[in-house]
This record gives structure tokens, sequence and C-alpha cells, in this order.
């Protein structure tokens, strides 16, 4: 029904006594009076004209104007007592003449903007100006009598609600006009009288027959031999179920659907699908078995409603909504296309067509906008499957803000997804955390999109398989180089887990594109090619195409084996029982992916690990090679280490902790997360205990065994601290069960990295000065001062003091300073570095 202000107008239609007798009496009179007159009306007739206008919707201009001028006497009288002689000066209770001015005329500035286009279109210009007066002049009011001095705010404030009316009407009649203009959903029934829609004929489509090959029509549907369409309309909309206004919207919006289907089903032949050719296409896909298993049980369970139809058992047609599962290109789009086509073969859909959307397809750009463009999304899908890709979008709380338009949209979905479930199948998709966390938002959610199907990531065999097949497709070859070029790239992707980031098939397909636009520029730079050239595609074209894709991917262009990290490991000077402990890692390591390999059983591998011994002995080196280790074993994405303390995993206040500590530990996803002091997690100093650690020590444990594939964590710090750490909390003893202890270097392993470290500079000790470093280290060893004073970091602290000792030496050489000058280190500044040094 049409608002009272978009009644028809009565310019031009029904007359005005009054209005229009005025009106002839300025028409009548000579040319140059009628100037005078209407000014005459404006200025003592408004009181008159004015709510005759807005009562009986006069769409003139003058109407408007009568109504500005009600409104500029009003303002006027209210304050006529507060004006007073100019020729004295401003009293201070009257309202300066600039601002009294100002506050009169904006009634007509009002009316100005009324009658600009389209507004009048949707509003009588008249009723805009008496609504924007009605609001604003009792504020002016207020302002005015509490301090008539600062009339500048009272004018400031009529001007503000002023425009927020105008704007307010503007929005809705640009709201209503989509639906009740001539283009709107209810066009057909927006009529002038304000009747409301008709009732939808009761089958507007008739039955549709079977196709040839298709299944005969299943179960009975519940509104009766009549299809979903009934009494109330199609669709199983009732207008009962809604108020006078809704009703009209939801059953126009079934019958204009339903309108529009009837041509485009009468131009357009059914297909013969049956249900057989449907998941045939399904069986020919790559991999995907347990999505393949699912959908045949579905396709069993129809068959068995068919049948129990048949022999009169009367059911419900087996129609239900998805939730499919999983990371991006393993063919989810694919899949709900076959859905489509298995139950279109089976009679249950009008088309197998399939209408993909996002959340831009759902969300309107303002509040009432989203449902109206929700219900259009669904009527075009109907009959259909519509399936929304990242449906978890809808729910976007960021920054703790509600995303009401996204809810709109969720709540619009799930009534119809309830009333249109025997005419509509609905696919929500997305990845499997972020998908869950959105059906968790709201329980209808979950209960209406009860079948949920998870798509696996693909192996290195599958997205080979998808290769040689869309080469195939294409008529492409791969040259004999190719071939174990492109499976080392997938076996690679496979072994870092990179494939779901990369994006499975989707990798595939676009690596072989890039591939073959490196193949045209080579064989096009070669001169004139052959045919066979312009289809083959060399290993080069394979490796350029795949380091343009992976670049993207932190720390993928390291590629370290374990012979290397091992080496690297021998490499470090002393750590004997260290080295021993790690290779044994790896060790179990190697053997347990061989066992997998073979298909045999095998302990999970050790995934963290505490490091215990004094400063500076190569905790956080020895942490790096472990990375390579893992790494060049499959374990890990990339040898990446992420250093942290305990600043870096406690926030500044309760709640806090666990968002900083898992933000921590998803930076290190894919690598190692080195944890230095661990022990100060845990501080018994603290008066009531130590909340803020042992909240960042709960996000922790949970961390490292929900995310122990992707992750590998080492607790480093002092033996004795350690041990009192890990006895705070059982679950840290039973998730860091091994231990790698770090014993003190030696006095001679401290030599040996102190020449190590010149001889990485470039720098060399004359012989005397060892003979200096062997004595001080010896001496630092028997007064038992090796931990004290750092291990391996006072061995660099030596040697970078004595190599400013040195500098200091030569610069008084000047010009004349040798190579053997600037790169030789003697025995006075090693001393030299070590008085500073010794405490």
């Amino acid at each position: 029904m049409l608002p009272p202000d978009r009644g028809q107008a009565t310019a031009g239609g029904e007359p005005v006594p009054v209005v229009d007798a005025v009106h002839r009496a300025i028409a009548r009179s000579p040319l140059l009076l009628r100037p005078v007159l209407a000014l005459f009306a404006l200025a003592f007739l408004p009181w008159l004209l004015g709510p005759i206008s807005v009562y009986r919707g006069v769409r003139s201009k003058m109407a408007s104007l009568y109504v500005a001028a009600f409104g500029a006497w009003t303002l006027f009288v209210i304050n006529l007592n507060r004006v007073s002689s100019v020729s004295a000066g401003q009293p201070k209770d009257s309202i300066p003449s600039a601002w009294l001015f100002a506050l009169v005329a904006t009634p007509f500035a009002i009316a100005v903007l009324a009658n600009v286009p389209p507004l009048p279109r949707w509003f009588m210009p008249c009723r805009t100006v008496a609504w924007a007066l009605l609001w604003s002049v009792p504020v002016a009011f207020l302002v005015v009598q509490a301090s008539p001095q600062n009339a500048m705010f009272a004018v400031i404030a009529v001007w503000v609600v002023a425009a927020a009316v105008i704007g307010w009407r503007a929005a809705k009649g640009s709201q209503e006009a989509r639906m009740f203009g001539p283009d709107g959903v209810l066009a057909t029934y927006s009529g002038a009288d304000g009747t409301q829609p008709p009732p939808a004929p009761a089958n507007p489509q008739g039955p549709r027959p079977a196709a040839a090959g298709r299944r005969p029509t299943g179960p009975m549907p519940r509104g009766g031999p009549g299809g979903s369409a009934g009494p109330s309309g199609p669709a199983g909309h009732s207008p009962a179920q809604y108020g006078t206004r809704a009703q009209g919207v939801a059953q126009v919006f079934a019958d204009r659907s339903a309108r529009k289907r009837q041509p485009a089903e009468a131009e357009r032949s059914e297909q013969s699908i049956t249900p057989e050719d449907a998941l045939a296409e399904l069986d020919a896909m790559v991999g995907l078995g347990p999505v393949k298993e699912q959908v045949h049980s579905i396709a069993v369970s129809i068959e068995a409603a068919r049948r129990r139809a048949e022999a009169g058992f009367g059911a419900d047609k087996p129609m239900r909504h998805f939730v499919f599962l999983g990371p991006p290109g393993t063919g989810k789009t694919t899949v709900a296309r076959v859905i489509g086509k298995i139950f279109y073969s089976f009679g249950l859909l009008e088309s197998p067509d399939v209408v993909e959307a996002q959340r831009s397809d759902l969300v309107g750009e303002y509040l009432g906008a989203t449902a109206i463009k929700t219900n259009e999304l669904i009527d075009s899908a109907l009959g259909r499957v519509l399936f929304i890709d990242e449906a978890y979008s809808l729910v976007n709380e960021g920054d703790g803000q509600s995303d009401r338009f996204g809810a709109e949209a969720v709540q619009t979905l799930l009534k119809r997804a309830e009333d249109d479930r025997e005419n509509l199948i609905i696919i929500l998709a997305g990845y499997q955390k972020q998908t869950e966390s959105f059906l968790a938002t709201n329980p209808g959610l979950a209960s209406r999109f009860a079948t949920r199907i998870r798509f696996p990531t693909y192996s290195t065999e599958e997205l080979f398989d998808l290769a040689e097949l869309q080469l195939r497709g294409k008529q492409e070859l791969l040259a004999a180089d190719a071939r174990p070029a492109l499976w080392r790239m997938l076996e690679e992707v496979g072994r870092r887990r990179t494939t779901d980031e990369l994006g499975n098939g989707r990798f595939v397909r676009t690596l072989l594109e890039k591939a073959g636009q490196a193949r045209d520029v080579r064989v096009m730079g070669e001169g004139d090619p052959r045919a066979e050239d312009l289809l083959t595609i060399a290993a080069a074209d394979l490796t350029k195409a795949f380091a343009e894709l992976t670049s993207r991917l932190r720390g993928y262009e390291e590629t370290p084996t374990l012979e290397s990290a091992i080496a690297e490991l021998d490499e470090l000077v002393g750590l004997e029982p260290v080295k021993q402990q790690v290779r044994a890692i790896a060790a179990q390591l190697r053997v347990a992916r061989l066992r997998d390999r073979q298909g045999l059983a095998s302990q999970p591998p050790v995934r963290h690990f505490v490091f215990t011994g004094p400063p500076g002995t190569g905790k956080t080196t020895v942490a790096r090679i472990l990375g390579h280790i893992f790494a060049a074993l499959g374990l890990l994405v990339r040898p990446e280490v992420v250093e942290a303390h305990r600043a870096d995993l406690v926030g500044d206040h309760l709640g806090s902790t666990a968002i900083k500590t898992n933000r921590l530990v998803d930076s290190a996803l894919g690598g190692v997360l080195f944890i230095d002091e661990a022990y100060s997690l845990h501080n018994e100093g603290y008066s009531g205990g130590d909340a803020f650690g042992s909240e960042a020590v709960q996000t922790l444990l949970k961390r490292a065994e929900d995310d122990r594939e992707r992750l590998v964590i080492v607790l480093a710090g002092y033996t004795a601290d350690m041990d009192r750490f890990l006895r705070s909390n059982p679950g840290l003893a039973s998730r860091f069960g091994t231990r790698v202890t770090f014993p003190s270097y030696t006095a001679r392993d401290l030599s040996r990295i102190a020449v190590l470290l010149a001889e990485q500079a470039g720098d060399a000790f004359e012989l005397e000065a060892l003979h200096a470093l062997d004595q001080i280290f010896a001496h630092a060893e028997r007064a038992g001062r090796i931990d004290e004073l750092g291990n391996g970091r006072f061995a660099r602290s030596l040697f970078e003091r004595a190599c400013a000792c040195r500098d200091v030496r030569v610069v008084r050489l000047g010009e004349g300073a040798t190579a053997a000058d600037l790169t030789t280190l003697t025995a006075d500044d090693v001393r030299g570095a070590y008085a500073e040094l010794a405490v």
C-alpha cells in the first residue's frame, strides 16, 4: 500500500477551492500586478493556504512556498518580543539582525531543496517542507529562548535537523522506488489505488513433464499434487505468514520469479540427463575419493525415496542444503554442478544450472536493501542450485563491530532456505575453519545446512594427473626433460605442504598457463618455430613459471637438504653430545619417513624440544639447523626460526596475552618458534601467581598440540630454571619431552671459535696472540668463569674488542699502514681487549 504522501497530487487533479481561488485571482490580474499579488499571498495568507496545501496534498511550487512562509512567520513571531530598535544599539536580550534574517530565510531554502528532482516524484514537496519545519522549529525556539545572543547555534541546528529530515526522505524514497517504481518488483501492483497484489495462480507453470532420459518426478511435495506451488503462491510462501505490506512483497517476489521462468523454459528444450551420466562425470574427476563416496550415497538415497513414492508411501521431496568445506582449487564448484545434475535428473529441480554468488551479490549498500538483493538472487536461482562461495564472509565482525548487513543477508537466506526448500538447493562453500566458525554464529545455519562434504587436499600424484589431463585437453606436450621436472616441482609443493596455499588444481592450471607463455616467448625468439615447438613445454619453461608462482611464499627460495644441514652441524665447534643427539633425531625422522612411504606404522616424529644449558653455547644456531633438517624431510614448509621472549607472548592486560601468543605462533607456522629464557613465563615472585605467564603457557600448549604438524617449538634456558618451569605445568613435560643439554665450552673450544671468527672476517692472529688467547681462556676455565662470561659470546666479544684495539694502534701509522698491519691481531691487542672485558 502506498504511503499517505504518495497519493495523487491535487495539482491538475481534484480541485482545492480556496487555493484555486487565490491562484485564479492572481492569474486574472494585470501582468505587472501579478508579482505583487503573489508576494501578498505569501506574506499575509500562508496561515490559511499553507495548512490547506499540506492537508490536501497540493504539489505545486507555490504550495511549498506557502508552507515555508508559514514557518518563517512562526519563527519571526516567536522572537518578535526580542527585536528592538537598532538605532539605540543592539539590546542584550535581542537576536542579532543577521542571524534573525538567516533563521527566517531557512524555510524558503528548505522549500527549494524539497522541489529538487527526483525528490518531488517520491514525496509531495509541501509535506517535505512541513516535516522539516515541524522537527527544526522547536529546536530553534529552545535555543533562542535559552540564549538569544547565540542565535548562530539556532540557525545551525535548524539547518542540521532540516537536512537530516530531507536526507532521510530522499533515502527512503530511493529505497522504495526500487519496489514501487516503474522498474521495481511491485511495479505490476503498485497502482494509485494502493490495492494489494493479487494472489499468484495456483500453479503458474503447470506440471512439468519429465524429459527423455530423466527419472519421473520424485516424492510428492508437501503442498499436495499441485507441486511446490499452492493456493498461497509458488515456493511455499503463504501470505498469512506476513504483515499487510510484507505479504505483498513476499508474494510478488515469488510470483515474479514464476513468471520469469515461464518464457525461459518455453524457449529452452529440457536437457536429457540421467543420474548415471551425472555420476559418471563425478567419477571422471581426479582424486576426491571421500567426496565421490558421499555424493554416490546421496544419489542412492534419492533413488530409494523415489521408489518409496512410486510404491505409494508418501514422503517429502528429498531436498537438502549443503556445506562444502575445504581448501581452494579442489573442485567444489564442479561438484556443485554435478549435484545440480543429479537432482535435476530425478525431477527434483527444474534446471541443472548453478547460480554462483559471493557476498557482494547478497549485501546491499544500505540497511533494507540487503533483504531485497538477497531475495532477488534467490528468486533467480529457484529451481536450480545456488552456490555461495566464501560464505563465511557474510559475517565479518572486524574490530569487534557486528556486521548488520551480513546478518540481514543471513537471516533472509535462512528464511528462504526453509520456505523454498522444495524448489531450491543452496550450497555454502569455503575454507573449513572459517566456514565452521560462520556456521556456529547462528543455530539456524547448522540445522538447515546439515549435509557437509569435506574436500581433501590433492596429493602429488593427483596434481600430476590433473596436469596431464589439462595438457591433453589443450593438445599440448611435455618435453622429455619436462616430465620429471614437473614431478619434482609438484613433489616439492607436497613436501613443503604448500598445496593449499598455492591453490591445488588452480595452481596446476596456472603453472601450465605460465609455462606456456614462457614457451611462446622462447620459441618465437629463436626464429621461425615448427608446429611441434609451439605445442611442447620444456623443463626451462616450467622452472621459470614455478619460480614466479612460488616467489610470493615466505622462505620458499631456500631448499636445504639433509646432507647440508648435517654438514652445518658438523662445522660447529665442540658440542659433541649435542651433535650426537641431533644426528639421532635426524635419523629417527628419516626412518619414520621411509616407513610411511612403504605403508608401515611408525611413531609420530618428535616436534617440540627443550634446550638447556648456559648462555652462548649455540642453542639458537642448533635450532636453525633443526629447522633445516625438518624442512629437508618435508616436515616443515620453511627452515625459518622465529625468536621470541616473554615480552613477545605476554600482553598488557588479561585476555590480550592469548591474542598476542596466538599471533606469534601464527607468524611461526611452517617453521621453528624459538622461545629463549622460557622459564620467565612462570614467575613465582608475583603475589597471587603469574596470571599473564600462565595464560601464555596455556595458549602455547594448545597451539603446540593443534599445530604439531606445522610447527616446531623450542623452549630454551638455564638448566635449573627450565627444570623449575617444566614442573610448573604437567602439560609442558608431556608435550616437550625431548631435552637437548648443551655443555659449557672448553678453553680449547673458545680458542677455535675466536680463530674461526677471525677467518670469517678476513683477519688473523699472530702466533703470540694465539698463545695469549689460550692463556686467557685457560685462566677463565680454571676460575670457573666461562659460563659467567658467556661461553661463545665471550670469544666473540674478545675478538671484537681486540679488533678495536688493533684499529686504534694502526690508525697512528696513517697512510703507511700495510695490509698486514690492517688485518693482523697482536698479543697486545688481545691482552688489551681482555683487560676491558674482565671485571
